[in-house]
């Protein structure tokens, strides 16, 4: 009787890696790439598991992080060989290793994934050496550069990733410092948003950094949010050698300089780079991310690399390469084609790709559902058609830019789909959409859902906002419901940016934004659960950086999925079609789904998707949700204090935080392990504190500090030591201003000192970055 897969992995391939000189501790088996999801039709799970990941030891021995080099698909002896190639082949993508192997135990077929070259089948006694495969990835032949595992250039491929590191960020984090050991000085990194690209290059530049090869980084990015952004992840590994240039402050000193095109002086049509010029000399930074390259272009990036020729530069971008959309002479999608090729021409080819799709698949991002609607609607199956003019006969059309009515007789004979709210305003589209929206929002769980819609003009955005508001207004009366204001709001460039924190956070207002470009990037809002497009779009890089606004897991609320409401058919503009997770044909025990992992000492789990935090009760570990864990913060901090008031109060004080914190400790409660397993690094303690305990909206660090600049302003001559100040609070949080090195900081000793303070206290900063949203509301 011929052994099944199982007993041919533990009677034949076990013993044969064994004696070919694998070590029990370099092979992985059962991998799972993705994560089990959580869906409304019970458990689905992404890419089936990997039989075995093989991986080679470092030349510092227990110290380096071990590299996976291969991967081994096992069928049942009486199988081909040859059987499992296609899935060893993908697996081994997935993993970014250079070697595959299909085996049935007794053969075996060897797939080389750099030339696509397959060998075989040979006797299981000749499988190659962990040696053998070491020495043929890095003495690869001509087409990369050979590379010796125990020099200096490859010492950054052996310093271990963060805990818990999803296996996409770690074989993009190893396929770049692969190609930067070779000799390469441009790296192209395409990952779909929400997978998290700055960890990549956060981490990519700490490893550089441990190896002693990082001088001096820039970090460029085209807004100012990202910038936020970045420098809050920046900081949780470089602290204060990581900071953001400004037109006040060039923070040129800085090991990791984080800085926007508009700082530079880069992103102007004369292309004056004065401030770069003037801050920043020829040869400064040794390494140079560009964050979102897609967006920006060789023609607002040359000024920075050209004048760091020598310098590392990464290319980062959530946009696939190129795609065919069927409008070969729109204007956008022409420019699309350009940059793609520019960002080809200029990086080659990606030293790694994750798409949104496959992000998709295994689970690490939220599922998508697609819901089209053909209400009033400019659409074919495959292009934008536009509309004819018999089509507007009978509707109410008024000029976009003087609001009066427009007669048939007066309208072109042709409208692309784009010019509908651009040079056309057109009411009863607006109702009809909105009231269709309202009405299919209103039976898939009710109208406070948290919903983003793009526009094509801010008329329309407003327009939208009013006619959506009438239809909540009426449903609130017709169903007995209280009013809550606001309910939809326009958040563009002439206003409405100030709720969109409430959009993120609050579960009381602000459930719905109508906006055009403000937060089409760089906005993280993991809790929407729907996005809408009422706009004509023929960029596929637009359509994905919109897209990846709803794309974000929130486990905080529990979403695992959204919705898209397609009324322009831009889903067509999709890099990939989204595979559907098939559900287990067998249901596997916890035992079996879970991965573990630490996070500042607490073991973490995943089980079927969900993320389940260790807690100690009674001597005996259990697992609880991301809730019941923040459940029993909220509980165990209302012992020690039960208003908001009085917590604040505490946390202002060091000695009494510090007491505390670590009666928090002692009850098995780590404040800091929740934070990270929320995803929530960005803040500081204090707002996970307040959120769980009183229900205030989570503030990053970044966004308490850049709201006091008014209060700032107002203080005289101590506005540049406290401007120092709260950048430091925003990199570090409360922390950072009661650290005894704070008055050695270059910026703080570059705006005078703390002796610079004049009439106002630390307490009094604090307790301004400090202040409840009440507050800041009267």
């Amino acid at each position: 009787m011929s052994f099944n897969e199982s007993d041919t992995r533990a009677k034949l391939i076990d013993p044969a890696l064994h004696e070919r000189g694998w070590g029990e501790d370099w092979i992985r088996r059962e991998q799972t790439p993705g994560q089990f999801v959580r869906t409304g039709a019970g458990y689905e799970r992404g890419p089936g598991r990997t039989d075995y990941v093989l991986y080679i030891p470092g030349p510092g021995g227990t110290d380096d992080e071990m590299q996976p080099i291969a991967v081994v698909e096992a069928k049942a002896e009486d199988a081909p060989p040859d059987a499992g190639i296609e899935q060893a082949k993908r697996d081994a993508r997935l993993h970014g290793v250079p070697f595959a192997f299909a085996t049935n135990g007794h053969q075996f077929h060897e797939i080389d994934l750099r030339t696509n070259a397959t060998r075989g089948p040979l006797p299981m006694r000749d499988f190659p050496k962990w040696e053998s495969l070491r020495d043929r990835w890095f003495r690869a032949g001509d087409e990369t550069a050979p590379l010796n595992p125990e020099s200096d250039a490859a010492r950054p491929l052996w310093t271990p990733p963060r805990e818990g590191a999803r296996y996409y960020q770690r074989t993009a984090r190893r396929a770049a410092l692969e190609g930067i050991a070779r000799g390469k000085n441009r790296i192209l990194l395409p990952l779909a948003t929400g997978a998290g690209k700055t960890w990549i290059a956060v981490s990519i530049l700490r490893a550089l950094g441990l190896a002693g090869q990082l001088r001096r980084a820039l970090f460029l990015c085209d807004r100012d949010e990202l910038r936020n952004q970045a420098l809050g992840a920046l900081a949780a590994h470089f602290g204060s050698d990581a900071a953001k240039a400004t037109t006040r402050d060039p923070a040129s000193n800085a090991r990791v300089i984080v800085a926007t095109y508009q700082t530079l002086g880069i992103d102007k049509e004369d292309g004056d780079a004065s401030f770069l010029q003037r801050h920043y000399p020829p040869g400064h930074f040794s390494h140079i991310v560009i964050d979102e390259c897609h967006r920006s272009a060789w023609g607002k990036w040359r000024e920075v690399l050209e004048r760091n020729p020598q310098a590392i530069h990464i290319g980062l971008t959530a946009t696939p390469r190129e795609i065919d959309t069927g409008d070969a002479d729109d204007v956008d999608a022409a420019e699309d084609r350009s940059i793609s090729a520019d960002n080809y021409r200029y990086f080659g080819e990606p030293a790694y790709e994750y798409s949104i799709a496959q992000a998709m698949q295994d689970g690490y991002l939220a599922a998508m559902e697609i819901v089209q609607s053909d209400v009033w609607t400019a659409k074919t199956s495959d292009r934008l058609e536009g509309v004819a003019r018999e089509r507007l006969r009978g509707a109410d059309v008024k000029d976009a830019r003087t609001g009066e009515v427009r007669e048939v007789g007066e309208l072109d004979e042709q409208y692309a789909g784009s010019s509908l709210e651009q040079s056309l305003q057109l009411p009863d589209r607006v109702s009809a959409m909105t009231a269709d929206l309202f009405e299919r929002l209103a039976k898939s769980g009710g109208p406070l859902q948290k919903t983003l819609i793009f526009c094509a003009s801010i008329h329309h955005a407003n327009a939208v906002v009013q006619a959506l508001n009438n239809c909540y207004a009426a449903w609130c009366q017709a169903n007995g419901e209280t009013l809550t204001e606001p309910y939809a709001f326009a958040c563009t460039a002439n206003g409405g940016r100030e709720l969109i924190a409430d959009l993120r956070g609050s579960r009381h207002r602000a459930f719905i934004a109508a906006t055009v470009d403000l937060i089409t990037t760089g906005v993280d809002v993991p809790c929407l659960q729907n996005l809408v497009y009422f706009r004509y779009i023929q960029s596929p890089i637009l359509f994905h950086q919109m897209l990846g606004r709803g794309t974000r897991i929130d486990e905080a609320t529990g979403k695992r999925h959204f919705t898209v409401y397609d009324y322009t058919d831009a889903t067509r503009l999709l890099d990939a079609p989204l595979k559907q997770p098939q559900a287990p044909t067998e249901r596997t025990g916890p035992s079996e789904l879970a991965e573990s992992f630490r996070v500042e000492g607490v073991e973490v789990r995943i089980e079927r998707g969900e993320q389940r935090l260790g807690f100690v009760e009674d001597g005996k570990l259990t697992f609880l949700t991301l809730a019941e864990y923040g459940q029993r913060i909220a509980a165990n901090l209302h012992e020690d204090v039960e208003q908001l008031a009085d917590f604040r109060d505490c946390w202002l004080q060091p000695d009494k935080r510090g007491a505390l914190l670590e009666r928090l400790k002692d009850r098995g409660i780590h404040v800091g392990a929740y934070r990270s397993v929320a995803d929530r690094l960005d803040t500081d303690h204090y707002d996970i504190l307040a959120a769980l305990g009183w229900g205030e909206t989570i503030r990053s660090r970044l966004e308490r500090a850049e709201r006091i600049d008014g209060w700032i302003d107002g203080q005289g001559r101590s506005a540049p030591i406290l401007t120092a100040l709260a950048d430091q609070f925003g990199i570090e949080g409360t922390d950072a201003l009661e650290s005894p090195r704070l008055g050695r900081v270059s910026s703080v000793l570059a705006a005078g000192g703390l002796a610079s303070l004049h009439g106002v206290t630390m307490r009094d900063l604090k307790r301004q970055l400090l202040a409840t949203d009440a507050e800041w509301a009267t």
